[in-house]
């Protein structure tokens, strides 16, 4: 399936420059985690990306709606919450991407590496979390508070977040396939745990992993219209 950002993607402001494509090595735990940083001249903010489960920054799915987020003016930071060697560890057992407070500090980290960068330091802070990395997104926004000014979870896990669902300050977006019927009501319960402004939306006929028609770039669009929304230059 190839994605077609065009056709449901918000409109690209006027005067938008594209992104300045840059690698980054992200320092946490002793260790240094790869990423791509790309910055839209002009943005008000930018979205750090957590993936999930078996992924990582090169995911097609994030890449897609990384591009989108970025068309719409506002920046990103694509990396990966794992080094190789736990992503193969992780593949034989999967016990790390259910680790949420390892995930969750890793964003963290991530965060405070652009707050030192002279070209992002001004910049309002989303996050978009996949699958587990919904959690770590949400973990990551209750421990640092009004920093974080918008979270987007696709197909999430938000229930893994558990007591910080009501410490959550930052507008919160549950994005949900309508036949990923497990999923769906662990959101919906999460829903009733956040205490923030908040917004559960349901594509129709889509699964898990928003492969049907036109279902991720629904998500794309959804995801870049919430944080134009919400975030904002510091």
């Amino acid at each position: 399936m190839k994605y077609n950002p065009s056709r449901v993607a918000p409109a690209t402001p006027a005067g938008a420059e594209e992104a300045d494509h840059q690698p980054a090595r992200i320092p946490v735990d002793g260790i240094l985690l790869a990423g791509e940083l790309s910055i839209v001249p002009q943005s008000q903010g930018i979205v750090l990306f957590a993936h999930g489960s078996g992924s990582s920054r090169h995911s097609p799915r994030n890449q897609f709606v990384a591009g989108v987020i970025q068309s719409s003016g506002t920046s990103t930071l694509l990396f990966d919450l794992l080094t190789p060697s736990e992503e193969q560890a992780d593949e034989r057992d999967g016990h790390l991407r259910f680790d949420i407070e390892l995930l969750a500090r890793r964003l963290v980290a991530a965060t405070r590496w652009l707050d030192q960068q002279a070209a992002t330091r001004h910049l309002g802070i989303g996050y978009f979390g996949s699958s587990t990395g919904g959690a770590a997104a949400l973990v990551a926004a209750a421990e640092l508070g009004r920093e974080i000014d918008a979270v987007v979870s696709r197909g999430g896990r938000p229930d893994l977040a558990g007591a910080a669902l009501p410490r959550v300050t930052a507008p919160t977006l549950l994005i949900v396939g309508g036949r990923d019927n497990l999923v769906l009501e662990l959101n919906r319960d999460a829903l009733d745990q956040l205490r923030c402004k908040k917004q559960i939306i349901v594509v129709p006929g889509a699964t898990h992993l928003f492969e049907e028609h036109g279902a991720l770039e629904e998500v794309a669009a959804l995801s870049a219209g919430w944080f134009r929304q919400y975030l904002t230059a510091r």
